[in-house]
């Protein structure tokens, strides 16, 4: 090839290896590690942000069905499922291969490193800004008092965390004294990107294996730590869940405390444990203290009430009998809640959408709650009759009333009709559509169960990510070199050192070695 009057080799073929080897090493290098972890980050963000198949298949399911167009589009390119897409486990995979590729040359280089004598002191100390100074002592023991004030130690262990020495007598008769120290700083390096690599195992660890799950329990019933029992479980791909330990947890009461102006003071939920094949155990569950079963923890989420209701219909017939938890929505627990009774024996299926105000008061324009205790409890209620959607197959959310195919229940004066009904009442519902019975008030808890195997490794990962940060950041890497000669009867010793422009403690080193050289005191 040909530019002008110079003549350009032409470059060799690289091949199927020598481009390999190419990609390799862009993969590994440092600059292409970040950008993957930044790529990785920015991945991530489509998992928080919409319905996850893993997670919540039911709302999942409603977003492809209600986004013609984006719902299937995300579906098909992995955004709704995007821990699990192949394109995000690429993204993991090349990450950890950039990584070990980066540090395990570094580690290799590092480990010679430490292996290699120290080099000799130059034969000429101008370039480095030497200190010329007189000593009374001999050449041979003012080297050996700077080799004792820079505190050697042997070994590989002592190259990490001190100083290393060499000590040469020269064909001229000088003796010459060379140490360096700050091989630490490197390993700091490595330790840093080591608890990267570890760090990443470690989610994808918990990724893979932990589970948790939440479940509403009211009082004087049982949970089963099974995943049927749950009202939402969400669990690592390879989790078993034939692996969960079947014990169960009954709430025999809730202790809840409020202030006057109605601040909560304390939550406590006293349960009964109960192994399979153990003895029952009391056992509490507070905010900020959790019961530690088989591996995980129970947390103590939420509270409410759950009020008792039975809904009978025109013949009289039970059509829907239990507890309803109600969710809390302010300080004073004024609650919303849905009762659905399906199982009608005549007519159509009734449905409710209910207020309760554990303190009625009512004022001139509106009623409120006054306080969270159940001193004056009553409950509003809108009721509606047709089908409540229950046979279609799709997952209902159990605090909302699909009211596409309800038509509400209307009064004398044609409009919805509003029940308001108090505790240990029984109300009709207009129409003769049946009645409504507020039987009793109990409370539910929250709990929450969270395991995740991988905590301890992620915690071991962070801090010796933060040390080995802090010791690649802070340790200083530097070289000092003494070379003492006998002129006249005088001792004349030469103190140099290199070190990084940004090191302000090599000066302090330097003088305390020509102190240490030329006989002098340690300042107090």
């Amino acid at each position: 090839m040909k530019l002008d009057n110079y003549v350009v080799p032409e470059a060799p073929r690289l091949g199927f290896r020598g481009w390999l080897r190419w990609i390799w090493r862009q993969v590994t290098s440092m600059r292409v590690a970040l950008i993957l972890l930044l790529v990785l980050a920015l991945a991530s963000i489509p998992g928080s942000v919409l319905p996850q198949w893993p997670q919540d298949a039911a709302a999942t399911a409603q977003f492809v069905a209600d986004h013609a167009f984006w719902g299937p589009l995300f579906d098909a390119t992995g955004f709704l499922d995007v821990f699990g897409s192949a394109w995000f486990t690429a993204i993991y995979v090349l990450l950890f291969a950039s990584l070990i590729g980066c540090i395990t040359p570094r580690a290799i280089l590092h480990y010679r490193e430490l292996r290699r004598p120290v080099a000799p002191a130059p034969s000429r100390l101008s370039r480095y800004e030497p200190v010329d100074a007189s000593s009374p002592l001999t050449a041979d023991d003012a080297v050996e008092a700077a080799r004792a004030a820079l505190r050697p130690r042997a070994g590989r262990l002592g190259a990490l965390t001190g100083s290393r020495v060499r000590v040469d007598r020269r064909d001229d008769g000088t003796v010459a004294l060379a140490a360096e120290t700050g091989h630490i700083r490197e390993l700091g390096n490595l330790v840093f990107h080591a608890s990267l690599v570890l760090l990443l195992v470690a989610m994808a660890y918990g990724t893979l294996f932990t589970y948790r799950g939440q479940a509403i329990v009211v009082e004087g019933r049982s949970f089963t730590n099974a995943v049927v029992a749950y009202d939402t479980f969400d669990s690592g791909r390879l989790f078993d869940p034939a692996s969960l330990d079947p014990f169960t947890i009954r709430l025999d009461s809730l202790d809840a405390e409020f202030s006057d102006t109605a601040r909560p003071l304390h939550f406590q939920a006293n349960v009964t444990f109960t192994e399979p094949g153990g003895e029952p155990v009391e056992e509490t569950i507070s905010v900020n203290h959790p019961l530690e079963v088989d591996g995980a923890k129970v947390y103590l989420q939420g509270n409410g009430y759950a009020p008792v209701i039975t809904v009978r219909d025109a013949a009289g017939e039970i059509a829907f009998s239990g507890p309803v938890p109600f969710l809390p929505q302010d300080a004073v627990y004024t609650s919303t809640g849905v009762i659905k009774a399906p199982d009608v024996s005549t007519g159509e299926q009734l449905g409710f959408t209910a207020t309760l105000y554990p303190t009625f008061l009512e004022g001139p324009f509106a009623v409120a709650s006054i306080h969270p205790d159940p001193t004056n409890p009553v409950i509003d209620l809108l009721a509606y009759v047709g089908d409540l959607g229950l046979d279609t197959g799709i997952p209902q959310n159990v605090y909302r009333l699909d009211q596409s195919q309800l038509s509400p229940v209307r009064g004398d004066d044609g409009q919805p009709a509003l029940l308001r009904v108090n505790l240990g009442e029984t109300i009709d519902i207009p129409g003769g559509l049946g009645t409504v019975t507020f039987e009793s008030l109990p409370r539910f808890v929250a709990l929450d169960l969270r395991a995740d195997p991988s905590l301890p490794y992620l915690l071991t990962a962070a801090i010796l990510t933060l040390l080995g940060l802090s010791v690649s950041l802070f340790a200083p890497r530097r070289k000092v070199w003494v070379v003492a000669r006998e002129e006249d009867g005088t001792t004349v010793v030469t103190v140099a050192a290199l070190a990084p422009a940004h090191d302000a403690g090599v000066q302090a080193v330097r003088e305390r070695a020509s102190r240490a050289a030329t006989g002098e005191r340690e300042p107090e």
